[in-house]
């Protein structure tokens, strides 16, 4: 990447865009609402079952001016969801920033991982155990979303609960490839652990991008 768009990179005004697209969020508090994605590029939490790997690598993603971003996805809805990857590897101050003055409500899908830039509506936090969320997103967070692979991550699910402020909404969502093993253990807990609900991927039960 040249000198010159780096910096604009690192200043936000830029950003490595994956994709962008006009569909229904599938999961969490605002599943079934229609929802402008943008996906940005660049994640080292490494989660081995994520199913977006492509957007790990900011380089394979070309740097995209915000003012084109901003002015596609007004073209389609007012809720705006940025995801990655992991969004908040780049500052998302100058994105949200424009979004907001055109009237956009702005919603985040992040690992907490990294410090939190932007003006949101709606964080959801998704925390990995690998690289854990700072505190300030944790205060932060509307929604809890915590992805069960395997038994241990109900105990880490708990964990994470702990940190959260207490309007934050918990859910538990299992990992798609384990779906059929997991989530009846998943109801189980729930219906033992009432703080806690149920999240699906939506999406693609209903075949939706």
């Amino acid at each position: 990447m040249k000198k010159e768009v780096q910096q604009l990179v690192d200043k936000g005004v830029m950003l490595p865009l994956m994709e962008e697209f006009y569909s229904i969020q599938g999961e969490g508090f605002h599943k079934g609402t229609a929802a402008y994605f943008i996906r940005v590029g660049g994640c080292d939490v490494g989660c081995h079952w994520c199913d977006v790997k492509e957007s790990w690598n900011a380089e394979l993603h070309p740097p995209t001016a915000i003012e084109a971003i901003v002015e596609n996805a007004a073209k389609y809805s007012k809720t705006i969801v940025i995801t990655g990857g992991e969004p908040l590897t780049w500052d998302m101050e100058p994105l949200t920033e424009m979004l907001k003055e055109k009237g956009m409500q702005t919603h985040i899908e992040t690992s907490g991982a990294y410090k939190l830039t932007g003006i949101w509506d709606w964080i959801c936090l998704s925390p990995k155990k690998m690289k854990l969320p700072t505190e300030e997103v944790y205060k932060a967070a509307n929604e809890l979303k915590v992805i069960v692979f395997n038994n241990d991550d109900f105990r880490f699910a708990e964990e994470q609960a702990a940190k959260v402020g207490p309007d934050c909404i918990l859910y538990l969502q299992p990992e798609w490839s384990k779906r059929e093993k997991m989530s009846p253990l998943i109801v189980d807990y729930v219906m033992q652990n009432p703080k806690w609900k149920v999240s699906l991927q939506t999406h693609k039960y209903l075949n939706i991008p």
